[in-house]
């Protein structure tokens, strides 16, 4: 079975970040997302190949 990305970025998948806020209670991965686009580390937008 082929995970379909979530975040090209760095390779997360929905069954990732799932699995993440069932040991965490909450998405540490979106929190690492959000701070590296603030720092301008997220490039998805050219990355996803569905595009913008």
């Amino acid at each position: 079975m082929t995970t379909e990305l979530i975040c090209y970025c760095f390779g997360y998948s929905a069954e990732d970040i799932e699995n993440d806020v069932l040991d965490n209670g909450r998405s540490t991965i979106f929190a690492r997302i959000m701070n590296e686009k603030k720092a301008g580390g997220c490039h998805c937008a050219d990355k996803n190949p569905k595009g913008r």
